[in-house]
Order: structure tokens, then sequence, then C-alpha cells
């Protein structure tokens, strides 16, 4: 069985994630410990007990899901008893940093590092510039690709075949809402996000970025890593570098990252970090792929069995 390694984006967070990982296993308590070195604040705490609000935010957030998405791969690996094989790997915006992780282009702490900052540069983005996103559900990526032209958004995630995310200034939201409702969508749903990721409004993010990986050293993936601006597999360390400042204010091409690990062998997928939604897309994607979704120790084990 050829698998692959998935990992959740930003808005999979939820109060109490991460706890019967870091109950269960002390390797995985392990991990909370050391991205709270880093942070300088207890992680682990504001996983389990939050406020809501905090853990939101994104230089909570981002950091948080990318420790709980660690842990759980873990939790994964325990669980098999050393016949985990990973053929390739893709993570949904933030959740890329943690693929790149396991493939080991980044340290576990530089992640950290990264993504606490990225995290605080796109929430300032987005309090500079008020923006919001928009999920439209039902309609082909043309259609909404014609919706984002014509009510002034841009297309921020494609998520599956029917599902697309539009991304832009606050006061054009509605009228990209309507759009799509007189297309005939199935759903539109406003986002409840800070801000227009995934859009030029996050051009200054990305700047900021960029001067912030420069100290920030990248190796050659040991195995294949899925990209989310280009849908394809990362190459070099340097290119590995430019695509993740890119990918701030790129669409996420999820679709032909699913598509194209699918494509290249891979059966099975293993969904690690909290949520289930990667899986549900999944299926919209390649039906014949099977996706585990991993969030607990319980799931980890449940997981594990599927591995010949």
């Amino acid at each position: 069985m050829s698998t692959m390694l998935l990992f959740p984006g930003q808005g999979a967070q939820a109060v109490g994630m991460g706890r019967e990982l870091a109950e269960g296993l002390d390797e995985c308590r392990a991990i909370f410990a050391r991205a709270s070195a880093v942070l300088g604040f207890d992680l682990l705490k504001l996983c389990l007990e939050g406020p809501l609000e905090e853990l939101t935010k994104s230089h909570h957030a981002q950091p948080a899901i990318f420790a709980v998405s660690v842990a759980a791969r873990a939790a994964l690996a325990h669980c098999a008893g050393g016949k985990l094989t990973v053929a390739g790997a893709a993570g949904h915006s933030l959740g890329e940093w943690a693929a790149l992780h396991a493939a080991g282009v980044v340290s576990f702490e530089d992640a950290v590092r990264v993504l606490h900052a990225r995290g605080r540069f796109m929430q300032e983005a987005c309090e500079a510039t008020p923006g919001g996103m928009l999920t439209i559900i039902g309609l082909t990526v043309d259609q909404a690709r014609e919706i984002a032209v014509a009510s002034g958004l841009e297309v921020a995630n494609l998520n599956s075949p029917v599902q697309t995310v539009l991304s832009g200034p606050a006061d054009r939201i509605a009228a990209g809402e309507a759009a799509a409702k007189a297309a005939g969508a199935k759903r539109a749903l406003r986002l409840t996000v800070a801000g227009a990721f995934h859009s030029s409004l996050m051009k200054p993010a990305a700047d900021r970025l960029a001067a912030f990986l420069e100290a920030i050293e990248f190796q050659t993936p040991a195995f294949p890593v899925w990209s989310n601006v280009t849908g394809q597999p990362h190459t070099t360390p340097e290119e590995i570098r430019r695509r993740m400042v890119a990918q701030v204010h790129s669409s996420v091409r999820w679709t032909d990252c699913f598509a194209g690990m699918a494509a290249a062998g891979m059966t099975a997928g293993f969904e690690c970090g909290p949520g289930t939604v990667l899986a549900g897309l999944g299926k919209r994607i390649v039906s014949e792929v099977a996706v585990a979704s991993i969030f607990d120790l319980a799931g980890a084990q449940e997981a594990a069995k599927l591995i010949p």
C-alpha cells in the first residue's frame, strides 16, 4: 500500500484538540512542550482550555494546528510499529509546513517559529485591509472563476471539483454570494475568518514572511511534497522557500495536489491533525483513495490497522 500524509489548515482549530494525544503518549506531550519552549507560552493549555477567541487568532492557531498535526503523525508512527512508509505528503495552507517538516525540509522548532510569525503577519494584514472569504459548493471551478471576476474577488482555494473558496475585500463578499446563488450554487457560505486569506490582500504578509525566511534553513525533501501554489511536487530547497512565500497570497490548488498524489500511485491517505475536512474533500476528488482521519490516539490505533 502506497500512502500519503495530509495535514489540515487554519479553521480546523477547536478547543480541546490534542487532549487524547497528549494524555495518551509521552512523545506527543513532548511535542507540545517543545513548541511551548519556542513560543514562550503554554501551547497545550491554550489548545485544551482556549478560549476559542484566543486559539483562533492566526498567530496562535497556526502553530497550534501544526503541533497537533505533528503529534497525530507521531501517534500513527507509534501505533504502526515501524510499518509506516510514506510515498508523499501535502498540507492545506499552513498544513504545507507540517508536510515539509514530515519530509525533513524544516526543523520542528523552525516550523513553529515560522508559523507564529506567518500568523502574525497575516493577522496584521487582515487588520490593515478588511476582507472575507466565501465557500461556493455545487458549481464548477470555471463558474466560480467567473463569479470571482464579476464580483471583484479572487479564487483562494480550489478544494474539489465542486467546492471553490473566493477571497477579497469585505465589501465584495455579498456580491459574490448573490452571484453564486443566482448561478445555482447548492450553498454559498461566508467563512468566519479574520480576512481575505490567499488573495492579493495578503501580499504585505508574504513580503514580511520572505524576509523572515531568509534565516530559516531548508533541506531537500526525503519524499515528495506537493506544492499548494503549483499543484506539483516541490523540487529544490530554494524553490520551496520561494513557493512558501507565494503560497500566502496565491490560490491553494488542493484538487491538483490530491489528484497528483493519487496519479503517482498513492492508494491510501492519513489526515494527521484536527478535523476531517481533507478526508471529505478527498472523496470528491478521487473517491478510490481512502483517507483515515487521525486526531486522537484511538484514531491512530485504527489507522495503523490499515497498514499491511
